[in-house]
């Protein structure tokens, strides 16, 4: 609570500092104003470094990955906006990639893949949008499947550096290669994506530091390389950020049941110590050349210290690191903001102390030297910097409000509601409807990544509700049950649930209840439910809106202030208004009808409203106007809902 609190004061201090040149923008969170001002330098296209032109590179892609986090935070639309319309400067209809070449077998190539993922996963209009992602995400995955290998089976860091991995290509490639996996069901392939982390723990590591080199050449053919040992000559800074992103990344997608998830877990808290080690103690910050902090020309280097802090906060929240290193983290981020973090008098932000490259070989050569890496220049607002420091940003936001839900569990019925659809990416049956997996218009992404960012755990709850399956729940959310038009086999409320569902609230649980116009939803069986607790779901419908006609989808949430403590209106429509009885409340009125209702039963809660109101397609703020804070009321509810679970 304490570090919570001392870094929320920090971000408050720093703000108020910088707020006379910026007034503007000086109270907005530090992960949108850097995002801002990168849009800002780049309104139309990313253009990187010195070059004229726009290319398929990784800088792009690492831009397009702190982008998207930043519209999961806000639910503002301008960053999904710019992340779509660089991509389709690329992405042609046919799948092909502008500027890209395959026969370069250069894994830099692949890190916009996870763009390219998130768009095929979205509703996009039509089908052919969504498929142009999808088959340029296949061709990505084509080259992966002919890239070159060592004869241990790693993949080459680019075709003219045989028999090479460099510390650079893991996240360049394996966080895209899980996440294809996952997208499109190659479990097969996760042996794959371990034995690349296991083949740089092996060969890369030194024993005596626990630093990692920054490259390997498996034929010690290389000028740099260690002839014995095939390594190169120092722990440059930048390289061991890529790895260490890429190790707390692939953890997203990689299956915690696969055999190999326990290594890669192993290799975050073997990585995280080590970063404490060498970090400084009196800036918070990293050194370019880690281990020689007080060799002369040394310096504090901004891209991999701001990688180094996003790996131990995200570390940290997703429970691979031990609570201890957020204090690591926390003083990292507080040398990035002194150190390289300045205002600029437009008030946009400026990012220095990044340094431009690092490689090895190649044309001059690069001989893996101290003085070689000292001698490459800094940039300004290099985007090798600014990338990481905005999910660094994010973490920081995140843990600063993370307390909250930290050991409670979100369960979401699967049970009652559970649609299936072919999936317009395998092919396959799967899941549907209001699902904290589905990104597309229907699903629950959105509110479940608000849950998960207050530190909470969302799970699905695909069986019948009883006292054994709601033990482990301290939310459990039903939504819209099923009826015979929607499912052939629907599961309807029965006496035995709703005499389980009663007992785990009255003993602490907090149950939520959307529901949806009655034709659209099983509401006589849900009622019986309801009913427990002095609702009902009264048989007519509300809000009925024609087109665009957002204003006859207008509710006001001023009344429910008690729950919703920063949004002010919201857009539902097509719902089912409440009938509301001891021991239930009103707690937002349309007219003289209730739109929402609380109920205090025993230790528990119940909130219940007649629409499923807050999946993606009116939260992720592509859809909706502003005025409708839909997404800012989704954080208020999750948060309230927290707030209401108690230990049973």
């Amino acid at each position: 609570m304490f570090r919570s609190l001392f870094l929320v004061c920090f971000l408050f201090s720093f703000v108020a500092a910088t707020a006379q040149k910026a007034p503007q923008t000086a109270a907005r969170p530090m992960s949108q104003r850097m995002a801002d001002s990168f849009i800002k330098w780049h309104p139309d296209s990313i253009v990187i470094g010195s070059r004229k032109t726009t290319r398929w590179d990784y800088e792009q892609g690492l831009m397009l990955k702190a982008l998207e986090r930043v519209w999961q935070r806000t639910g503002d639309p301008k960053y999904f906006t710019y992340i779509q319309k660089d991509l389709d400067l690329f992405v042609q209809p046919d799948g092909s990639i502008r500027t890209y070449k395959i026969e370069d077998y250069n894994l830099d190539n692949l890190t916009t893949g996870h763009a390219l993922l998130l768009m095929s996963q979205m509703s996009l209009g039509s089908s052919v949008v969504q498929q142009k992602y999808v088959k340029a995400a296949q061709l990505l995955r084509k080259q992966l499947a002919e890239q070159p290998r060592t004869k241990a089976g790693g993949f080459w860091h680019k075709k003219i550096y045989p028999n090479q991995m460099w510390l650079d290509g893991l996240y360049m490639a394996q966080p895209f290669y899980a996440e294809y996996n996952q997208v499109f069901k190659q479990t097969q392939d996760f042996d794959d994506v371990a034995k690349q982390f296991a083949l740089i723990e092996k060969n890369l590591v030194d024993p005596k530091t626990g630093l990692l080199y920054h490259g390997y050449d498996e034929s010690r053919e290389q000028q740099w390389a260690n002839k014995q040992t095939g390594q190169s000559p120092n722990f440059w800074d930048r390289g061991m950020g890529w790895y260490a992103m890429a190790l707390v990344d692939v953890l997203d997608y990689f299956p915690k049941e696969h055999k190999e998830y326990a290594n890669l877990l192993k290799y975050v808290q073997r990585l995280a110590p080590v970063l404490a080690k060498y970090q400084d103690q009196k800036t918070g910050t990293w050194s370019l050349v880690v281990d020689q902090s007080s060799r002369k020309g040394n310096y504090a280097e901004a891209s991999g210290s701001s990688m180094f802090v996003y790996m131990l906060a995200k570390g940290v929240r997703m429970g691979y690191l031990d609570k201890s290193y957020q204090k690591v983290a926390d003083k990292g981020y507080q040398g990035l903001l002194k150190t390289f973090v300045a205002n600029e008098a437009d008030g946009a932000l400026a990012f220095n102390g990044t340094v431009s490259v690092g490689g090895l070989g190649g044309k001059p050569y690069r001989d893996g030297s101290f003085e070689y890496y000292l001698s490459e220049p800094l940039r300004k607002n290099d985007l090798k910097g600014v990338g990481p420091f905005i999910l660094a940003s994010v973490e920081m936001e995140i843990a600063a409000e993370n307390k909250l839900g930290q050991g409670k569990t979100v369960g979401l019925d699967y049970y009652f509601n559970h649609e299936s659809r072919k999936s317009p990416i395998t092919g396959e049956p799967e899941p549907f409807h209001y699902t904290w997996e589905e990104r597309t218009h229907g699903g629950f992404w959105f509110w479940g990544n608000q849950f998960r960012e207050l530190g909470g755990k969302t799970v699905s709850v695909p069986t019948a509700p009883t006292a054994a399956s709601l033990k482990g729940l301290d939310v459990y959310i039903i939504v819209d049950p099923d009826t015979r038009k929607e499912t052939p086999n629907p599961n309807f409320v029965e006496a035995a649930h709703v005499q389980a569902i009663s007992d785990w609230v009255k003993a602490g649980g907090t149950l939520v209840m959307l529901a949806n116009d009655t034709s659209n939803c099983e509401i006589p069986r849900f009622n019986q439910l309801a009913q427990a607790f002095g609702l009902r779901f009264a048989n007519t419908s509300l809000n009925m809106v024609k087109g665009d006609q957002f204003e006859q989808g207008k509710v006001d949430l001023t009344g429910g202030k008690t729950v919703f403590k920063t949004a002010k209106t919201a857009y539902v429509k097509e719902l089912a208004p409440l009938e509301v009885k001891s021991p239930a409340q009103p707690l937002v009125k349309n007219g003289n009808h209730v739109i929402m209702a609380t109920a205090k039963v025993g230790k528990g809660t119940v909130f219940a409203l007649g629409d499923p109101w807050l999946y993606n397609e009116y939260v992720d703020g592509r859809k909706i106007p502003a005025t409708y804070e839909n997404f800012q009321a989704g954080k208020d509810l999750a948060t309230w809902l927290l707030q209401q679970t108690v230990r049973k």
